[in-house]
């Protein structure tokens, strides 16, 4: 049985986890060992779904045997809606959320994972947000309810409208003007005139139901704001799933915060008048409609009270909670309730969401929050709708990503996800309604453990040394707050407009990384960054403007770009407040050396450049991060496009030798010279950049002979069948007779005869398969996700073996595997191993038939993009070559 700890043995336990993080290598070689074999800790991890959940011992067994064997570290285990009907004599059953059955398949399922040495988290829940049929209409998500109502010229009064269970009235208006509300109306004292209305405002819930829950999960979301909600719902819910654990998970999560319209809570009003040192009441019209300067202000302090009760009524318990049960709290820290950048400081392995690397994120302003606040790992979920619908993504698909989630920062991969599918599923399995889908019903599973193993080193190198961006990209939550709108709460959904689509784009092409820094991780940690920009902020608090101010003092830069703030936050001493940041602001933007003002943020990217050489000049489709380490630098480099890229990378921080780490093979070799290297990369490839005092073994330069072409008459055998096709050219299996819609695996063979001149010459050999052919983004269907904008030449991966012996797994670019050593004088046996997708399969059947189950459970998903599925090219479509690299 798990045992409590005491709040001094969890503040114990918590430094224990930061020593035993801090044992990094120490020296080039001891860093090049541990790249050849990471650590299992940097592995990625898979968000695992129990549907139902209708699970049993065999198959959690099962799956996670297959994900140790793929190279996956751990999972998180949520709980989700039910994808059968209970059918005991076929072994389904839906075990009703937090039961005795259900928690034995968890306890089992834990025990496992330990004793297969695989990481284990929790989500504290079902589906999301965290709630369900323990929380009363009381404790459940709130929100302040306007009911407009018009003004009858010669009513006296106007009827309050009718009072749902639990809601309360608060106040009523005419205008500005606050109502008396007598005998049930609310009295109007003059002549109201025609068009005129009363505003009620009436405190009441959004009656938000946990999103996907399981069967007995369903329920209302809780009040996040409301610290009585958070204890219960740990208390019902929390310490029920720790009596499945003899030993704690490594974490409990909470998901990403999407309480709907939760912007009230019960004693709002209360806690406002403590924290901002006004009544609100008189001033509610102002959160209805946009009146001006005063309304702004007044919707400033609505917004940052909601964060500061989320931070102090959620996340705070929830990480208490955590480390009193021995374990650490992970949380997607965005959404509503408004969390900021600073309430990842709450947390202790703060994770984000989002790829695209060119624009705000929450994936970056995760590991923002980590470098900040000293925080090791960043983890984020990865592959959300990747090439929609489910079993469409590629190995490439999930290597395009994978990058851009590296290039904002993050060390840790959560993969969304790995679906519980029980053989009577049959294939390809039980999925997500809106995700990707990463186990072993996919036919490119046989390169499972080379993606897996590339994703680990980049980890693993990642959490090396310090992060070494140059530049603080100050967010003007301020601003966000003063934006905030009923039922629009949320200040990272108002980033991306206050930032705009100009200055991330000008920070990266202009050669630097960069980091988010707020005002709680100044007022924290100070500004560790060289630059720092201001990104046409309008509103600063002046504490925070005095420490930017004490920053340019001793050496710092600051660039306001667009504007220079002018306006101090909230509705209390504003006045006072705006004449200072009215004054620093001339103070360090038009008589301060260490300042400057960009208005046309079309030339940011000078502004920086004449403040700080570049960290990296280079193309701007190649992305870059850069670890400090006490003897190295370390870069990772991506091309995040679907065309090469061919350039000169010149870097600011240089050793006296530069090499090349493959993160493939784990190979090392020389890169060239000290501070410029030729960069020549293919379609969405990566590398990483290591300078350092080591010498590195010269790469290989000889002149290229011809390549043999091997693409003629192949012998095909696929899963299904014994009997070959002999293909005297390379097609597509879907031209095949009786091959249009199968998925699954086909063998290649043939011999080839090779000169033993070519032997002899010991020159690295390579079985080349072609370049990829790019493709234009689709028009997206539905979600965020993206794809990579390539097609292979082989669809979609292949293990190649050359006499017997496996050469290596071809599912990126460049599409080529090293075959030296393997060839020899005379005949040789040439057999690749090649799958396509599921997705064939699919496209043959009817999409399922969801009926009964709505029936019985209701309508709690809807599958996504599943209509009029085509199959797609499969297989080797050539060319295949011999050539010298």
């Amino acid at each position: 049985m798990h045992v409590r700890l005491t709040r001094a043995a969890a503040g114990c336990l918590v430094a224990a986890w930061i020593l035993a993080a801090a044992n990094p290598p120490a020296t080039v070689a001891d860093l090049q060992r541990a790249f050849a074999h990471p650590p299992d800790d940097a592995r990625i991890m898979v968000r695992w779904w129990w549907f139902g959940p209708a699970v049993v011992k065999s198959e959690l067994e099962r799956e996670l045997r297959a994900m140790r064997e793929g190279g996956i570290g751990g999972v998180e285990v949520q709980p989700v809606y039910p994808l059968t009907l209970d059918d005991p004599p076929r072994g389904l059953r839906n075990l009703p959320y937090l039961s005795d059955e259900f928690l034995d398949q968890l306890r089992f399922a834990s025990a496992k994972a330990q004793e297969l040495g695989l990481r284990m988290d929790l989500t504290l829940g079902s589906g999301w947000p965290y709630g369900g049929p323990h929380i009363p209409a009381a404790l459940a998500s709130a929100r302040l309810r306007v009911e407009r109502v018009a003004v009858d010229a010669k009513a006296a009064a106007v009827p309050v409208p009718k009072m749902q269970d639990g809601e309360k009235l608060i106040a009523a208006f005419l205008d500005a003007s606050r109502l008396d509300i007598v005998d049930g109306g609310a009295r109007v004292r003059d002549s109201a005139g025609e068009g005129r209305v009363v505003l009620f405002f009436i405190s009441s819930r959004t009656h938000q139901m946990v999103k996907r829950a399981a069967v007995g999960a369903e329920g209302l979301v809780l009040d996040h704001y409301d610290r009585a909600a958070t204890e219960r719902h740990l208390k019902l819910v929390g310490d029920r799933l720790m009596q499945a654990f003899s030993q704690p998970p490594y974490a409990v999560f909470s998901d990403s915060l999407e309480a709907y319209g939760a912007d009230w809570s019960g004693d709002l009003l209360a806690e406002f008048q403590r924290r901002r040192g006004y009544d609100l009441t008189p001033y509610l019209p102002a959160l209805s409609s946009d009146t001006g300067g005063e309304a702004a202000a007044i919707r400033h302090d609505w917004g940052q009270t909601l964060t500061e009760l989320a931070n102090e009524n959620y996340l705070t318990p929830i990480r208490q909670w955590a480390h009193e049960h021995g374990t650490r709290f992970r949380s997607q820290t965005y959404g509503t309730p408004p969390v900021n950048l600073a309430s990842n400081d709450l947390v202790d392995l703060p994770e984000g969401e989002g790829s695209d690397w060119r624009r705000f994120t929450a994936t970056r302003w995760a590991a923002s929050a980590s470098h900040l606040y000293e925080r090791p790992v960043t983890s984020s979920e990865t592959w959300t709708w990747l090439h929609s619908p489910v079993f469409r993504a590629t190995p490439l698909d999930m290597k395009a990503e994978a990058d851009r989630h590296f290039l904002e920062g993050v060390n840790q991969l959560m993969g969304h996800g790995w679906p519980y599918s029980p053989p009577e599923a049959g294939e390809p399995g039980w999925h997500f309604y809106a995700a990707a889908v990463f186990n072993d019903h996919n036919p490119w599973w046989l390169v499972m453990p080379d993606i897996a193993l590339y994703l680990q080193r980049v980890s693993f190198l990642l959490r090396q040394g310090r992060p070494a961006a140059d530049v603080a990209l100050y967010l003007p939550t301020d601003d966000a707050y003063a934006r905030f709108s009923l039922g629009h709460a949320s200040v990272n959904d108002a980033m991306g407009a206050l930032l705009g689509p100009t200055v991330i784009p000008q920070i990266l092409d202009a050669g630097y990384s960069f980091d988010f820094i707020d005002d709680g991780a100044i007022a924290r940690r100070g500004i560790p960054y060289p630059i720092l920009i201001l990104p046409g902020v309008e509103r600063i608090p002046p504490a925070t403007y005095r420490k930017i101010a004490e920053y340019l003092r001793e050496g710092g830069t600051a660039i306001a770009a667009r504007r220079a703030p002018s306006l101090a936050p909230g509705f209390k001493d504003a006045e006072t407040g705006t004449l200072e940041v009215r004054a620093l602001s001339r103070a360090l933007f038009e008589q301060s050396a260490r300042g400057k003002l960009v208005t046309d943020e079309t030339r940011l990217g000078e502004a920086l450049r004449a403040a700080l050489a570049p960290e990296v000049s280079k193309a701007p489709e190649i992305g870059f991060v850069h670890r400090k380490l006490p003897f190295a630098d370390l870069y990772f480099l991506a091309n995040t496009s679907n065309h090469r890229v061919r350039s000169q990378a010149a870097f600011r921080v240089a050793g006296p030798n530069a090499a090349w780490w493959d993160p493939f093979t784990g190979k090392i070799t020389r890169a060239g010279g000290a501070s410029r290297v030729e960069l020549d990369f293919a379609p969405y490839e990566s590398r990483i950049l290591v300078f350092s005092k080591e010498q590195a073994a010269r790469a290989p330069d000889f002149p290229a002979p011809a390549a043999i072409d091997l693409s003629g008459t192949w012998q095909v055998t696929f899963a299904d069948s014994p009997r070959p096709v002999t293909m005297p050219r390379l097609i597509p299996w879907t031209e095949v007779e009786g091959k249009r819609f199968f998925s699954g695996q086909a063998t290649y063979e043939k011999t080839v005869a090779i000169d033993a001149r070519l032997v002899r010459a010991r020159r690295p050999l390579y079985l080349d398969f072609g370049e990829g052919t790019p493709v234009d983004a689709p028009q997206r269907q539905s979600g965020p996700g993206m794809r990579a904008l390539l097609e292979s030449p082989v669809r979609e991966c292949a293990v190649v073996y050359v006499n017997g012996r496996r050469a290596g797994a071809v599912w990126h670019p460049p599409y080529e595997v090293e075959v030296t050593g393997l060839l020899h004088a005379g005949e040789n046996r040439i057999r690749v191993v090649v799958a396509n997708l599921a997705f064939n399969r699919m496209a043959q059947e009817p999409p399922p038939d969801y009926a009964a189950l709505i029936a019985r459970f209701g309508d709690r998903f809807q599958d996504q993009d599943m209509r009029n599925l085509q199959p797609l090219p499969a297989g080797i479509l050539g060319p295949v070559r011999l050539i010298v690299r």
